[in-house]
């Protein structure tokens, strides 16, 4: 466990480093969730009732999609290059690897996910703690699931990387529009609805919206729960063997 601890804490550190020396990218990755937050949701005033109790949790669904989902470009760009294959000689545990790596992930989300909710504050968000800080567990949970399965999808790409570009944007897009993220999917023709209930994002969604709502009562934080840690454990076994049989 010592070894694992160390591991896990050395790829951290490696993964974080570029955003210690350049922490304004994160904010320039987040310009399309803020453009989203200020305009579209100015836009959404009222007609959703109390609009950004219902939007900002959308747009923290957003951001987890386009961030942990994107997670695995990195790592492509280091199987690509060769890098990555001088790690794996390294007696690094195999398991830290993935693991040091998503919570680098998880870190740049919760960090990008207070800022949102900070800025949503003067826009007329109320602030329900409890609920908060239970909607931002389950994010991360849902991200971890997300990162592992964008590692996969890195690693089975290689070393074209085609394979990664093709799925990440072919998926990412119809899960977003159809889990109601951006705009509500009660008023959807029924053929819509009905994907929409197929797609599991859309009860971590509704989880989401219930919890920063301060409703924690809600039947749909259960299933939401269930969807995001059916998610993480999926994702994290796959990324595990994944990486256990080596690049």
């Amino acid at each position: 466990m010592t070894t694992f601890l160390r591991d896990t804490a050395t790829v951290f550190s490696r993964e974080f480093a570029p955003v210690r020396r350049e922490p304004a990218g994160l904010l320039f990755e987040m310009g399309q969730p803020l453009l989203f937050l200020f305009l579209f949701g100015s836009l959404l005033d009222g007609a959703v009732g109390s609009s950004w109790q219902w939007f900002v949790p959308g747009i923290l669904v957003m951001m987890c999609l386009t961030g942990p989902m994107g997670s695995g470009y990195t790592l492509l760009v280091e199987l690509i290059g060769g890098s990555m294959e001088r790690l794996m000689v390294t007696p690094l545990n195999r398991t830290a690897m993935l693991v040091g790596r998503t919570m680098k992930e998880m870190i740049i989300l919760l960090a990008q996910a207070v800022l949102i909710i900070l800025l949503s504050l003067p826009l007329g968000f109320e602030l329900h703690p409890a609920g908060v800080l239970a909607g931002l567990i389950q994010l991360v949970v849902f991200g971890v699931g997300l990162g592992s399965l964008s590692f996969v999808l890195a690693i089975k790409s290689a070393p074209g990387g085609t394979l990664f570009y093709i799925v990440s944007q072919s998926v990412l897009f119809p899960v977003l529009l159809l889990s109601g993220v951006l705009l509500p999917m009660d008023t959807a023709p029924t053929w819509l609805r009905v994907i929409g209930h197929a797609n599991p994002v859309t009860y971590i969604v509704d989880a989401q919206r219930a919890l920063f709502s301060g409703d924690l009562l809600n039947p749909s934080i259960l299933y939401g729960t269930a969807a995001a840690c059916a998610i993480a454990a999926i994702g994290l076994y796959l990324g595990n063997r994944a990486m256990r049989r080596g690049v």
